[in-house]
Order: C-alpha cells, then sequence, then structure tokens
C-alpha cells in the first residue's frame, strides 16, 4: 500500500501523535472481538457476563469467564502494529496510545503513555474496598476474596459503569493537543470513548484511519488505509525512516 502523500507531509511536521485503538488491533494477535460478524457478543449475552449485578449474583460464573478470556490474552503476543507504534516514539515528541483493549497488549509492547478507558484484564479490586489486587488470585474456594471479606473483580469497565475519570481526562487533553490522531482497529461508535475522534478533529488533528473495513468514522478521517493493522503501520514508520534521516 502507498502512504498518502498528505499523511506523509503531515508527519514530516508533527510533534505530538495519539493513537486511539480498538478491539481490531487485538484481533491481530489472536483476540476474539466482541462486535461484528464473528464477535463473541452474537455468542454470548453480555449482560448475563459483564455488569455488576450479574457479577453478585453469579461470581463464579462471571469470574470462569474472566479467566477464560485472561488464559488468551496470556498466550497472546503483541503485533507488528503494536510494535510499530512503539517505534515511532523515536521519531515524535509524544506517541499517545488511547486504548479501549483490556488486554494489557500495548504495555507488553513497550508503549510509554497509555491510558486504558476500559480497565486492564490482568488487575484486580475489591469490589466492596476498592483495594487493588494485581497479580494471580486465590481462587482455592472458587471465588477470590479481599482481606476486608468483599468479592475481588476483575478491573475492567462493564456495562452501565463510568469510564475512570483520570483516563478520559487525560485522554481528551491528549486528543486536544496532538497533530495526528490516528484510530486503529475501532468502529468508533461506543460513547463516551468515540467523542475523542470528534475532539482531535474539532481541535485541528489531521485524522487518520487504518481499520479493516469502513467504519462510523470514515466520513469525517483526512484518510482511511484500509488494512491490517500489523501491515500498514510498519510502513509508516518505513516512511518516517525516510524523512526523519
Amino acid at each position: 500500500m502507498d502512504i498518502p502523500s498528505g499523511l506523509i507531509k503531515k508527519l514530516k511536521s508533527a510533534r505530538a501523535i495519539v493513537f486511539f485503538s480498538g478491539a481490531g488491533i487485538s484481533a491481530e494477535s489472536g483476540i476474539p472481538i466482541f462486535r461484528g460478524k464473528d464477535g463473541i457478543w452474537n455468542k454470548l449475552r453480555p449482560e448475563e457476563l459483564a455488569n455488576f449485578n450479574a457479577f453478585m449474583r453469579n461470581p463464579q460464573l462471571v469470574w470462569k469467564w474472566y479467566n477464560y478470556r485472561k488464559s488468551i490474552v496470556q498466550e497472546s503476543k503483541p503485533n507488528p502494529g503494536h510494535l510499530a507504534i512503539v517505534e515511532m516514539e523515536k521519531y515524535f515528541e509524544k506517541v499517545i496510545v488511547i486504548t479501549q483493549n483490556v488486554d494489557n497488549l500495548h504495555r507488553r509492547a513497550g508503549s510509554k503513555t497509555i491510558y486504558e478507558l476500559h480497565g486492564n484484564i490482568e488487575r484486580n479490586f475489591c469490589a466492596k474496598c476498592k483495594k487493588h489486587y494485581d497479580g494471580e488470585l486465590d481462587f482455592e474456594d472458587g471465588i477470590p476474596k479481599c482481606t476486608c471479606g468483599g468479592l475481588i473483580r476483575p478491573d475492567v469497565v462493564w456495562f452501565g459503569e463510568f469510564l475512570p475519570a483520570d483516563q478520559f481526562q487525560l485522554s481528551e487533553k491528549a486528543a486536544r493537543n496532538c497533530d495526528v490522531f490516528f484510530i486503529v482497529g475501532t468502529s468508533a461508535v461506543v460513547y463516551p470513548a468515540a467523542s475523542l475522534v470528534q475532539v482531535a478533529k474539532s481541535n485541528g488533528a489531521y485524522l487518520v484511519e487504518v481499520n479493516i473495513e469502513e467504519t462510523e468514522a470514515s466520513s469525517i478521517v483526512d484518510v482511511s488505509l484500509f488494512g491490517e493493522s500489523g501491515k500498514i503501520l510498519p510502513q509508516i514508520v518505513e516512511e518516517l525512516k525516510l524523512i526523519r534521516a
């Protein structure tokens, strides 16, 4: 794929770059997506597994589901798309990742600044006292419990819950102040996260979509690059090497 000259020109002068990532980039690492024709939510009712009331009714079922998902994440590795984003830190003053994914792959790839809008499946906290528990949990009695007696839950944003305020505020700031805003592997339809696309656009950012197909964002971006991020982003890195040489 040829990288459009307009994007190359913009990258020459850009200082701050934001990557707004979604399930598509994780799918290239073998992690199933939730939406789309092969999405997990097509087979399961999300309200049975991903909300607080469901957890309190049947924590064993919810933990069984999340432990299954964690096993997939732990067997997966960052792909060339994740690694290309890390590589770009060599060429710009700021490279910020805003992700809707909970799989921790951006951090494992080596990205330095990451805002996690939907939490992180590798972290946990007590539903009662909010104490955080990272690492392995004790499932000997079927459900992990805090020292206060409360149930420990995954540190992910469930349906009906607010996004972490600090992460969203930092993401809004990044979107307002970036020169180029990449939309990578996301349909940009889940709000309030999707509002960041409009924030970036209204503040003059150059919008670049990297997706395997058209999305809701396609009509407002400056350029759409259709294909796998693991192929397109490394190509952009190669262009950067020539630009910065």
